[in-house]
């Protein structure tokens, strides 16, 4: 699964580089996001989707909720368990195939978080889990398949902002084998020439099978970082920050078969 990222770009960096004409970030119900280096569910997190305007559909920058909540939901605390899509099933859950027809987007991070069971046992007797920081290796922009849904709260007036609720989630699939001795699930990369047809409302059902195909998930880098990211309310780019050898709990790559200190797995 995917239950952590960092997202650090500005607005106008993200805009730049997912070519938005649209920036919502000033109408309501969106807003400019400050960094953050320990995203969560139920965050609001910056989202490129396309809506028809003028009947047109026009690339957009928006602000949505991490945790998707259906349509037809009669309580949003289910988007607290909808915060990942797996690729291979997407097409046929309740929950999303609705949004993988029509409402698909993608989710911008810096890099996102994985947790590796260690050797050592804590006090509960269970293994000690130990974070890994993973993300291009370029420094580039990772751009995270999404889905979106718009949730109409049943208690608020009809001229009331807060009535729409926009929420997302992360589609995964497997991880390649270096990665997968992290974690076996990875989020879905959507790589530069497949964007356009993603995020394109008009991309036809038999089209959006092909789109379900991972990309070489090459030029990422992994390495163990601070167990601070645990606590959502630790936040700061000394998150990302690598641990140096000594401070290391352990993980799947020791200082033999790591490149360098940061430990690049790809």
């Amino acid at each position: 699964m995917c239950g952590r990222y960092a997202s650090s770009r500005s607005p106008e960096d993200l805009a730049e580089e997912f070519e938005v004409v649209d920036s919502r970030l000033e109408h309501a119900g969106d807003r400019v996001l400050p960094p953050d280096f320990n995203v969560a569910p139920t965050k609001e997190v910056y989202a490129v989707l396309e809506r028809p305007v003028e009947e047109a559909p026009v690339r957009q920058l928006r602000t949505l909720r991490w945790g998707l909540v259906p349509s037809w939901a009669k309580d949003p605390g289910i988007g607290s368990r909808m915060i990942n899509a797996r690729m291979e099933t997407v097409a046929e859950k309740p929950a999303f195939r609705r949004a993988f027809a029509a409402r698909r987007c993608l989710l911008p991070a810096d890099g996102y978080y994985e947790w590796y069971p260690t050797e050592q046992l804590g006090t509960s007797g269970k293994p000690l889990k130990q974070p890994f920081y993973i993300h291009p290796a370029d420094g580039g922009v990772m751009a995270m398949a999404g889905l979106y849904e718009i949730w109409k709260d049943p208690t608020r007036d009809e001229d009331d902002p807060e009535r729409f609720r926009w929420t997302c989630t992360v589609l995964t699939t497997d991880a390649p084998d270096d990665l997968g001795r992290i974690h076996d699930r990875m989020p879905l990369l959507v790589p530069r020439e497949r964007r356009d047809a993603w995020l394109s409302p008009e991309t036809g059902k038999d089209d959006l099978a092909g789109l379900l195909v991972p990309a070489q998930q090459t030029g990422l880098v992994a390495y163990p970082v601070s167990t601070a990211v645990g606590n959502v309310r630790n936040n700061g780019p000394e998150l990302v920050e690598p641990l140096p050898p000594e401070g290391q709990a352990g993980g799947p790559v020791d200082a033999g078969d790591r490149d360098d200190a940061q430990g690049t797995l790809l």
